[in-house]
């Protein structure tokens, strides 16, 4: 399991203000720091990239490619080369036009090849005269690559010559290379090697990871043919991401989908599929989608949506257009053929069981955030509600009795909500009332879920400490004994007789297993709160284990969070500063006091030992806490079950056998 950091503030690196008199202060012009060029970029990446993880550098890989495939939507390029490097290096080429390598108009001593490198907000993308449509709009993201790159290099191919241009950190290594002429090729190639001071010595690139997101691409422009090479020594033993492949689906998203779903068992027998295409690519529209009659795997359904080709994993006004014309003409079949229980449908019954996809293209979209995870175009709603609402009536005119069993499993759907919408208020006051025992669920006040959270934690000492610290209004407390039963190598009849994860699923107000329904949680977030120690580490993985087993909805859903408590407290002279680690600690030691400074260095043994002050303060606090929230990337859910069988199943051997494969990456133990 990835873990993706949200906190508001880090607390541990929080210093006590200084004085704020006048004279203290010492604030003038010489204190206003402007930075040129690529340099806000190297100073704040988290800006642009929204981060320096493996999700944040894999990023990079999006932007360059996004380009390559504007080239291709625009009719400009057939191909795309992918390629991992044995060094580490990603390159990126196209048969496309071929970035210009003129001089600028307004920098007349730079080509335009060097101004797109190294200038924020240049490109071809801001008016419709070289794109119609484009995934890459704000024009950052191939200069980020080459700010965020230790080493980039871009070859052109352009009106039958060569040339060559290398950088470094975002600045040029030299000028532009006439490498001569050249005949049959064309398109620009980007090769670029992440800078190890971003993102981390030994960080690289992933080749399953890059190959799912180069197989996304060629899904999502039906007939582009994406060429997939990798080095072999990149590939680690276990991983089956294939040396070369040229990926192309001339049935697009309903490929897609097929290739999703496989042969899970579904309400009818065919997928709701089609494009439409407009003008210049404005407007144009793909679908797919399925309804599962048992879900697909371990979730109840999907929707994945793409704007210019961009994911957009927080969906947006597309999506939005989506859930309203399907649920309307669903609904305006049932009044046709005089259902009148058919007016009780919403979006949530229609979407809660389909497997479904969506691309749209839109002339200049406008996104939320630099990463587009989020689609913002009012108009988008509508071009996807005119593209599909006649031929969703047709399809469901076509074929009466599909259209009858959709019907009737949309309805069905909507009788279960009401009936548990009607139990939730009673099911909230039973849980509360049967865990009403020593040291267990201290409740939140607030009725409705939204903004509650329940902090799972280790023992009764640690759960005083949090009962105190915690908001009532929105905070609960559930303490657990000591280490709860390992799902993962434990028989159905223990699982079934296990207090611990009885008393755990009645909070949660949940049922595990193939009954779990993410709407009936009565909490927003779920928080696993123990020890920072390898106790308290083993408690988290025992947890984090069972909510993937029995509820992996949850973590789907991006609800199951880990609190992230301090381990130290260091004081000196009335201040105090917490360290989450050891590495942590020797830095503060360094940095936050003087060499000489006599330091009194705490060590908490657990959360019970923490005042609640300090717990509030360092951990609870929406305001000041760090949590990690426990994420499972699109299409790593077949290698973490793997991993987790390998890891907390009842074969030691697996674990050994990991052991020994990985112990030479293993930095820091606390043993």
């Amino acid at each position: 399991m990835a873990s993706n950091a949200a906190p508001n503030s880090n607390l541990f690196d929080q210093f006590e203000p200084e004085s704020t008199s006048a004279g203290s202060l010492g604030y003038s012009a010489k204190d206003i720091e402007v930075l040129e060029g690529l340099e806000p970029v190297r100073k704040r990446p988290g800006m642009y990239i929204g981060g320096t993880d493996a999700r944040a550098m894999h990023h990079l890989f999006a932007e360059v490619l996004d380009n390559a495939m504007d080239e291709v939507v625009a009719g400009h390029a057939t191909w795309i080369e992918v390629t991992l490097e044995a060094d580490g290096a990603l390159a990126v080429g196209d048969n496309g036009r071929g970035i210009p390598i003129d001089p600028h108009p307004k920098y007349v001593d730079k080509s335009a090849l060097e101004v797109v490198m190294t200038v924020l907000h240049a490109g071809g993308k801001f008016s419709d005269k070289a794109y119609q449509t484009s995934g890459g709009l704000h024009g950052v993201g191939v200069s980020v690559v080459n700010a965020l790159s230790n080493r980039l290099e871009v070859e052109v191919a352009r009106d039958k010559r060569l040339y060559r241009m290398q950088f470094s950190r975002g600045m040029p290594q030299g000028p532009i290379e006439h490498l001569g002429p050249i005949h049959n090729r064309r398109g620009s190639v980007v090769r670029f090697h992440p800078d190890p001071e971003i993102f981390g010595e030994g960080a690289s690139f992933d080749p399953a990871r890059l190959f799912r997101m180069a197989r996304s691409k060629a899904y999502l422009f039906r007939g582009v043919e994406i060429r997939w090479k990798c080095a072999p020594e990149r590939i680690k033993a276990g991983d089956h991401t294939p040396i070369e492949e040229i990926l192309c689906f001339p049935n697009g998203l309903a490929d897609y989908l097929h290739s999703t779903i496989g042969d899970a068992l579904t309400v009818t027998s065919q997928v709701f599929a089609g494009r439409t295409t407009q003008a210049a690519g404005h407007g144009g529209v793909e679908w797919a989608m399925t309804w599962g009659v048992r879900g697909f795997g371990d979730r109840d359904g999907f929707l994945l949506s793409y704007c210019n080709t961009i994911p957009t994993p927080e969906g947006g006004t597309h999506e939005q257009g989506l859930r309203g014309v399907i649920t309307k003409g669903l609904r305006n079949y049932g009044e046709l053929v005089g259902d009148k229980k058919a007016a009780q449908i919403t979006a949530e019954d229609v979407f809660n069981t389909a497997a479904a996809l969506v691309s749209v293209f839109v002339r200049e979209p406008e996104f939320v955030g630099q990463t587009k995870d989020r689609l913002a175009t009012a108009e988008a709603a509508r071009i996807v509600e005119n593209a599909i609402r006649d031929p969703f009536d047709h399809w469901l005119g076509a074929s009466p009795r599909e259209a009858r069993a959709l019907l009737d499993w949309a309805i069905a759907q909507a009788d279960d909500r009401m009936k548990r919408r009607k139990e939730k208020e009673v099911q909230r006051q039973s849980a509360t009332r049967k865990l009403r025992l020593p040291g267990k669920l201290a409740d939140c006040a607030r009725q409705d879920a939204i903004g509650t959270e329940i902090f799972i934690v280790e023992g009764d000492s640690a759960g005083g400490s949090a009962k105190q610290a915690r908001d009532r209004t929105t905070q609960a407390i559930l303490p657990l004994r000591g280490k709860i039963l390992n799902v993962a190598s434990a028989g159905g009849d223990k699982l079934a007789g296990n207090q611990e994860l009885s008393d755990l699923a009645l909070a949660l107000g949940v049922a595990p297993g193939a009954k779990f329904r993410l709407q009936d949680l009565r909490y927003e977030r779920i928080i696993i709160m123990t020890d920072a120690d390898v106790d308290g580490a083993h408690i988290a993985a025992l947890l984090a284990t069972y909510f993937f087993r029995a509820m992996p909805q949850l973590v789907h859903a991006g609800r199951l969070f880990v609190a992230l408590p301090p381990l130290y407290r260091l004081t000196h002279n009335g201040k105090t500063l917490y360290a989450k680690n050891d590495a942590h600690k020797d830095e503060l030691l360094k940095t936050a006091f003087g060499p000489r400074a006599k330091v009194e260095v705490g060590r908490f043994k657990g959360l019970g030992e923490m005042m609640p002050a300090q717990l509030k303060l360092t951990t609870m606090n929406p305001a000041t806490r760090t949590l990690a929230r426990l994420v499972i990337p699109e299409g790593d859910i077949p290698g973490v079950g793997e991993l987790v069988e390998t890891l907390m199943g009842r074969k030691p051997e697996l674990r050994f056998k990991w052991l020994q494969e990985n112990a030479r990456y293993a930095e820091e133990l606390d043993v």
